[in-house]
């Protein structure tokens, strides 16, 4: 089977247009949190109330800020989400492993039937975020937001791990990035995901086709090696290129002697100026990079080819890019592929999920629900969320606050870092807006088109990194924004740690 044939589905469509493929993920997902779910179920839990909240604990890369990324796919999942005939047989023939059938029958009925109700809220994609402060808030039946638990961290945390790299990648860039890590990701599925993820993080294109169709995002490419060593003659192969797409023009020059291809690329552009076309680019694939770019810039100056830019490739990543620019390169566009594709240097972005309120049906009230483990930095956060931020009156960006929506905030905006009492900031009379805005109404999603766009997302993370300090976005020991706890949300956490604690040793617990 297929991975597209395993994931995606079809909606009913108006008369004469062709039917919606829906993203199909109900059993993308744990067995544990079915086997919760039937827990739910039979422990007359299926009217219970839950609020969960997914956030990360670290910035990726060692930087001073990530770039969130997946509430499309998250809506577009979530729009979708059923479980089949097929997939409530699949798990009717799981097996015990002290015999007998996993699941009870009534309970499969019960999935077979069930739709979301819940409501999902999130920050829009391309939102510059930091951790500990939630990034995606689900209330509803915890048996439903316990059973999207896992789709959502696979949708939002390797999408917003890439598109941080991509924006990474562009900071030191400078100019457009084309990415082409298709052939390097770790399958189709991620592939895809990537590419989108790295336009939303500000590529200017991608090479795969097939991300461009689905997410009507700009795609990009020229040829390979193998196009000039079809042919008898590298000048041969240049000419014929520029024939065939004389607006669409770069060329390879580094598939037999980079220098010999710079003067064959020259030739080539000059006879397509008499013919009153221009030749876009050279591109550059291997060698040192830094001073084949300026070498070839002096050559095509001197060949009167002032127009005609530099691309560079070959397994660039943000510091590559960097030092090649620090050398006085001067580069018109860069290729990046693997390192960016496949975030090379962190696998994963570590995104969690964590409940933070219960209350039973009927009841206006959450109550609280924390988790206290062994390590301090587990440690999750009690209540209702949301995320204030807040702003000097330059733009630039002053401080985040994690509050309750339902308990007063503090009288002088006072934040306390979540791991440290010490270190408190005061933000009362800054201007400040909410992060987490409608994704979800009862299993419905409420995206317009503009918050679904990959372009739209590409602006906002522009928008969003010029309003960083630049000790934010350097890449060696970035200067740390502020994110606290609203002083009553601390000091509450705080209490019912120590409560918890003091439970635990009064049950003889560590």
């Amino acid at each position: 089977m297929m991975l597209e044939d395993a994931v995606l589905g079809t909606q009913d469509a108006p008369s004469g247009e062709l039917p919606r493929r829906t993203l199909a993920y109900a059993l993308l997902t744990d067995l544990y949190q079915l086997t919760m779910a039937q827990g739910y179920w039979a422990n007359g839990k299926l009217d219970e109330e839950a609020c969960f909240h997914m956030f990360f604990r670290e910035n990726p890369f060692k930087g001073g800020f990530a770039i969130a990324c997946g509430a499309a796919q998250l809506a577009e999942m979530i729009d979708g989400f059923a479980f089949s005939d097929e997939d409530v047989a699949y798990l009717g023939s799981l097996q015990a492993p002290g015999g007998g059938p996993l699941f009870d029958e009534g309970f499969l009925a019960y999935l077979r039937e069930m739709r979301l109700t819940l409501d999902v809220d999130a920050v829009r994609e391309g939102t510059v975020v930091f951790p500990m402060e939630p990034i995606v808030r689900v209330t509803g039946p915890i048996l439903q937001c316990q059973l999207l638990e896992t789709a959502l961290l696979c949708c939002m945390n390797f999408q917003t791990l890439i598109a941080t790299k991509a924006a990474r990648v562009c900071l030191a860039a400078q100019a457009p990035v084309a990415e082409f890590g298709l052939r390097r990701a770790q399958g189709a599925g991620g592939a895809l995901w990537a590419s989108r993820a790295a336009v939303v993080g500000g590529c200017a294109s991608t090479s795969n086709v097939l991300a461009g169709k689905m997410f009507d995002i700009p795609v990009s490419g020229t040829h390979a090696h193998s196009w000039v060593m079809a042919f008898d003659s590298e000048i041969e192969a240049f000419r014929a290129y520029a024939k065939t797409f004389p607006k669409n023009c770069i060329l390879l020059v580094d598939t037999y002697d980079v220098k010999q291809g710079i003067e064959h690329a020259i030739e080539v552009g000059l006879e397509m100026r008499a013919q009153g076309e221009r030749l876009a680019g050279i591109r550059i694939d291997s060698g040192d990079l830094a001073w084949l770019a300026r070498y070839a810039r002096e050559r095509l100056d001197a060949a009167g080819l002032v127009d005609c830019g530099i691309v560079l490739s070959n397994d660039l990543d943000e510091y590559t890019i960097k030092s090649i620019r620090d050398q006085g390169a001067d580069v018109m566009s860069w290729g990046v592929g693997t390192k960016l594709a496949c975030a090379y240097d962190q696998p994963s972005l570590g995104g969690v999920y964590k409940l933070s309120a219960t209350r039973v049906a009927g009841c206006k009230a959450w109550s609280n629900r924390l988790k206290v483990s062994e390590q301090s930095s587990k440690l999750t956060l009690p209540g209702v969320l949301d995320v204030r931020r807040y702003s000097f009156a330059d733009g630039r960006i002053a401080g985040d606050m994690v509050f309750d929506v339902n308990e007063p905030v503090d009288g002088e905006g006072a934040i306390i870092d979540p791991a440290d009492i010490l270190r408190q900031k005061k933000l009362a009379g800054y201007a400040f807006e909410t992060l987490l805005h409608p994704l979800a109404r009862r299993g419905v999603s409420v995206l317009s088109d503009e918050e679904r766009s990959a372009l739209a997302a590409r602006e906002r993370t522009a928008a969003g990194i010029s309003r960083l300090d630049e000790s934010q976005k350097r890449f060696l020991n970035p200067h740390s924004y502020p994110v606290g706890l609203e002083a009553g949300l601390w000091h509450r956490r705080a209490s019912m740690a120590a409560a918890l604690r003091e439970s635990g040793r009064a049950d003889g617990l560590r």
